[in-house]
């Protein structure tokens, strides 16, 4: 009975893509307490998936899009905020001995990200630099003779630098390579666009960003923490505390410390309950002003459409030289995240206005952590057939295109999709 099960249970899966990507569970995020993080999830290392081409076709083009890598929060108040909090506090003798803990931590890991905010860690420095080594070693035949690269990022200094760890990992493997490297406003347009309708979506007096501040509100649950903080509610009511914001404003500051070198924790500040309550919050905060909420029509994915035609134009120019070569690009969360979802890459698209049922059809975590990266591998044979296949953060997906030699595809018929998406506005 077991194995009958197993087996249905598998076919639901693997005829379900979709779902099994997106869905995620209490007991994922208690199993894996890191990955609550979200947006600040530290990237996955893992080695990259490389399901061998169908016969007689070898990689000779790579069109990319990388997230910076692991950075520091970005605004000092996000830091110094909840510090000063305490420390007025325990100045009037109103913190726990747990709270004073938790006082010294911060200082610790405010002090460490002084001058430092959002800034590339050295962590995040890796990560690109591991990332490019990676996709040399899985296709080495794009990187062979005298390739034609280029890399490109946007005018953040985070993702510049992202960009040069990314291209020295390359030629560290092969210092020959020419990689010319900018970061400038010409290209700011298609690398980090945002409409006139996308921004009015999610202004903060907007309808989507109160529906997301209530959420906030009802599933952050404070008493137990800042019972463990303060002596007495007292001192919270006294001075105006909001135990709901600083609680989020704690769990901020705990899921991105681990981007850093600072080797000061606050994990322990919450129940995985909690952690997993906290996590759905964000996740949807950061779904109404990237992805695809159903209210927002789809102005939000329109923000990568000049991306997109950037990437098909890009793609056609290098089929067209016959030559090897490869165009890095290097932005953020806000520009990855709307391009997956317009291109409807498994797992990247749901889209619902609840946000009690995201967390069944949407996860940050698996869409965009610190460098997370889209790599569209591009391989031709001899008769010049040209099929591509997708790999999102190093693993292999799908988009709704039909195919008979998943995970690649025709690339004229991925065109002609693309193109179909660019002309439906």
């Amino acid at each position: 009975m077991r194995s009958i099960i197993f087996r249905l249970t598998l076919a639901a899966v693997l005829t379900c893509p979709f779902v099994a990507c997106a869905q995620t569970t209490f007991v994922e995020i208690a199993a894996s307490p890191d990955k609550a993080a979200g947006l600040y999830y530290k990237y996955p290392v893992s080695k990259s998936q490389n399901t061998k081409a169908p016969k007689g076709f070898k990689p000779f083009y790579i069109s990319h899009y990388g997230r910076h890598g692991s950075r520091y929060l970005v605004e000092p108040e996000q830091y110094g905020k909840p510090y000063e909090i305490l420390e007025r506090a325990d100045k009037a003798g109103a913190l726990t001995d747990f709270g004073k803990d938790v006082m010294n931590r911060l200082a610790i890991i405010k002090e460490d990200a002084a001058g430092r905010e959002g800034e590339l860690t050295q962590i995040g420095v890796k990560q690109h630099h591991d990332i490019a080594q990676r996709m040399y070693k899985a296709f080495p035949e794009v990187f062979a003779g005298e390739p034609i690269l280029s890399a490109r990022s946007t005018t953040v200094m985070r993702c510049a630098h992202s960009m040069a760890a990314f291209c020295e990992g390359l030629k560290e493997l092969k210092p020959s390579l020419n990689i010319p490297r900018e970061s400038g406003k010409r290209y700011m347009k298609y690398m980090a666009n945002v409409s006139p309708q996308g921004a009015a979506f999610t202004k903060r007096d907007s309808p989507s960003s109160k529906r997301s501040n209530e959420f906030a509100k009802d599933v952050t649950e404070p008493d137990r923490l800042m019972s463990a903080i303060f002596k007495d509610d007292e001192y919270l009511k006294n001075n105006n505390i909001d135990g709901k914001e600083l609680m989020r404003s704690l769990f901020l500051i705990a899921t991105d410390v681990p981007n850093t070198e600072c080797d000061v924790r606050l994990d322990d500040l919450f129940t995985p309950e909690e952690r997993f309550k906290l996590w759905k919050n964000f996740n949807y905060h950061y779904y109404i002003h990237m992805s695809n909420p159903t209210s927002a029509q789809g102005t939000i994915l329109d923000n990568a459409r000049p991306l997109l035609a950037n990437i098909v134009e890009s793609a056609d120019e290098a089929i067209a030289s016959g030559k090897n070569g490869a165009d890095f690009r290097f932005g953020h969360d806000s520009c990855i995240v709307p391009l997956l979802g317009l291109m409807k890459v498994d797992g990247c698209y749901g889209s619902t206005d609840d946000p009690y049922e995201l967390h069944t059809v949407y996860a940050d975590y698996k869409i965009s952590p610190m460098a997370a990266n889209l790599q569209m591998i591009f391989f031709r044979d001899k008769k010049g057939e040209v099929i591509v296949k997708f790999m999102l953060n190093e693993r292999e997906v799908g988009i709704p295109v039909e195919t008979d030699i998943y995970p690649f595809y025709k690339w004229d018929e991925t065109r002609d999709y693309f193109n179909k998406i660019l002309g439906e506005k």
